[in-house]
């Protein structure tokens, strides 16, 4: 019996699957980043892009290819080329044979493909350094979702516990009123009231933790874990903004997005040079080294021979296309066209940039107005309600009144609760433009 306790205490100090821990924002947005697929797939696309760079570098050297045949024919053949001369001097000594086999070795390179190569090796860098930027953007929205959601649950979990504190004094009223009613002192109908207000927000605190759930769950679901349970509180300090406009605008030129479009653009003009390569010859370089096989036909003294003979070779071969009916003007006009897309996307990304962080500006100025405005509401509603119990206790107002009064308490702290992590959420939007969300 000992043992088995104390198996049972070693269990549950070292399971993770029984106590749950406390995660924080800078945990959750580092396990995203690691098992989020979203991010994997950036970096396979990432690892895809370094592939292809790396096979159109190996296509500038060529190809070295093991080869082998085997024809038959009607009528006998040589099994090394031979000039009219060597066949005239010694025809006997020529092997011929119907069945003829081959085997050797081919290199082959191209020499000049008028820049085409170079162009695509150009092009799958670019494509590289896009993937690698693409990524960060990534990486930049997965934190920006992953806090919002983050500050969702705390905003909600923090109006669950106003909600609950606000069922518990109504609780207490109900009860105050269902003694008063059962003295004489107050009519039944003010019991009814209360205890009508007093189920519906029992029934809004349920739809509370029923959000909560929900929201965690679509966090889990993207940073990748089975289920979140607790997360830390985190202390949201709500000050003045204090941005430059001009100096936000100014920031725009550098930030990935620009940069992303800047390279689509410059992608776009190596395919126009690309394009344009087919104007040029195209010379390449083949070479072979072999031996061919077959039964000596030829020979008197042994027919049955298996003869070979070594062949070797090298040669040049050059080509330029005077005309093709105008399919390479097309394919040129095609990449001017995509460069003009890129140059005007580039510039729509600029324009959408800058008006998003106009728009970030000005509300954080908004929600740190709300709050503002929303924290003296509060402190208003809470004197009334005060003011209300008394009048109401002294039979001067009507239990609506009270109601009414307790109400507006409990709107006014849930807007305050929500105008504070609205603020917060402005300023990680804000952090998410800038790209200032991942922290390296």
């Amino acid at each position: 019996m000992k043992n088995l306790l104390i198996a049972t205490l070693f269990f549950s100090l070292f399971s993770p699957n029984l106590f749950s821990k406390t995660l924080t924002i800078d945990k959750l947005v580092a396990y995203g980043l690691e098992h989020s697929t979203v991010v994997k797939k950036s970096k396979a696309e990432i690892a895809l892009a370094q592939a292809r760079r790396k096979e159109s570098k190996a296509a500038r050297l060529g190809s070295i290819d093991l080869v082998g045949s085997y024809t038959h024919y009607n009528l006998p053949r040589t099994l090394a080329p031979l000039t009219p001369a060597s066949i005239l001097t010694d025809p006997t000594g020529v092997p011929t044979t119907k069945d003829l086999f081959g085997t050797g070795v081919m290199y082959t390179v191209p020499l000049f493909t008028g820049f085409a190569q170079t162009r695509q090796v150009e092009i799958d860098a670019l494509a590289e350094e896009l993937a690698q930027s693409k990524l960060t953007l990534t990486k930049e929205q997965l934190a920006y979702n992953v806090s919002s959601l983050y500050l969702s649950i705390l905003a909600l979990q923090e109006m669950q516990q106003a909600q609950r504190r606000h069922v518990a004094a109504l609780k207490r009223l109900t009860e105050i009123v269902r003694k008063e009613v059962s003295l004489g002192k107050k009519a039944e109908v003010d019991l009814l009231k209360a205890e009508n207000d007093l189920y519906g927000n029992i029934s809004y605190e349920e739809t509370l933790k029923g959000n909560i759930a929900m929201t965690k769950s679509s966090l889990a679901a993207l940073v990748g874990m089975k289920k979140i349970d607790k997360i830390q509180p985190i202390k949201v300090s709500v000050k003045r903004p204090s941005y430059s406009v001009d100096d936000l605008l100014r920031r725009a030129d550098s930030l990935y997005k620009v940069r992303i479009a800047e390279l689509y653009v410059k992608k776009s003009e190596k395919m126009i040079q690309k394009s344009q390569s087919a104007r040029y010859p195209q010379v390449s370089l083949n070479s072979y080294y072999g031996y061919n096989y077959g039964e000596n036909d030829s020979s008197n003294k042994y027919p049955d021979d298996f003869n070979s003979e070594k062949n070797w070779q090298i040669g040049l071969n050059a080509k330029w296309t005077l005309y093709d009916f105008g399919k390479n003007d097309a394919a040129t006009q095609r990449a001017k066209i995509a460069k003009m897309e890129a140059t005007f996307e580039k510039q729509q990304v600029l324009r959408d940039l800058r008006k998003s962080l106009i728009e970030a500006y000005a509300k954080m100025k908004q929600a740190y107005a709300n709050y503002r405005g929303n924290t003296k509401q509060y402190a208003l509603a809470k004197k009334s309600a005060k003011i209300e119990e008394v009048r109401y206790q002294s039979g001067v107002s009507t239990i609506n009144d009270l109601l009414y009064a307790k109400s507006q308490v409990h709107i006014a702290k849930a807007k305050l609760i929500e105008s504070k992590y609205n603020y917060q959420k402005a300023k990680f939007y804000m952090d998410y433009l800038l790209e200032k969300g991942v922290k390296e």
